[in-house]
């Protein structure tokens, strides 16, 4: 585990990776070992709000999403949703303060094929429902507000939730399709 010190390296902030790829033995929560199969894979990424980590994010993602047997396609457009995601994270959620911290947890499966990503943040949350239409009218020309609508539309499954204790949480799931089943 990779753990810089946020004193020492401001730009980047704290980065905490977690690779356990024997999950079961390791003592993580019970929700985490629910999710995981024979085949799977959990990697979880704690890092402080710096934009600096959206590549690193990335190289994750889309190594991840080779694993499971994605195309290139769905890659691009999974790595499209996490980086908004996080994006929102930093920007919206924890206001680019480099004290609060992005989690992001990705829980891969090769039996199932797919692949869940949870994004996280430190902020104080908002109301999923009161996100304005970006396809209104009124919002046609606005240089933002598109990204949770491109999660749900590149993703097959995305919730948003207020986590206890503060923060959002953004949980996506992408799944293989039959043609990249075979």
């Amino acid at each position: 585990m990779f753990v810089p010190n946020c004193t020492q390296t401001p730009a980047v902030g704290r980065l905490t990776v977690d690779l356990p790829y024997a999950i079961h033995s390791r003592g993580h929560d019970a929700a985490a070992n629910d999710r995981m199969t024979l085949n799977g894979h959990v990697v979880r990424l704690q890092f402080c709000s710096a934009f600096d980590m959206l590549d690193f994010v990335q190289v994750v993602s889309d190594y991840l999403c080779r694993r499971v047997g994605f195309d290139e396609d769905s890659m691009h457009w999974v790595g499209v949703a996490v980086r908004e995601s996080v994006i929102n994270a930093i920007k919206h959620g924890n206001h680019n303060d480099h004290s609060k911290l992005v989690h992001v947890e990705f829980t891969s499966s090769t039996d199932s094929g797919e692949l869940a990503i949870s994004i996280r943040d430190e902020g104080e949350g908002f109301d999923p429902e009161s996100i304005a239409d970006p396809l209104a009218p009124e919002n046609m020309l606005k240089s933002s507000g598109r990204g949770i609508f491109l999660m749900r539309n590149f993703m097959d499954d995305v919730e948003l939730r207020r986590v206890p204790g503060g923060g959002m949480e953004v949980r996506m799931v992408k799944k293989l399709s039959k043609a990249e089943h075979l």
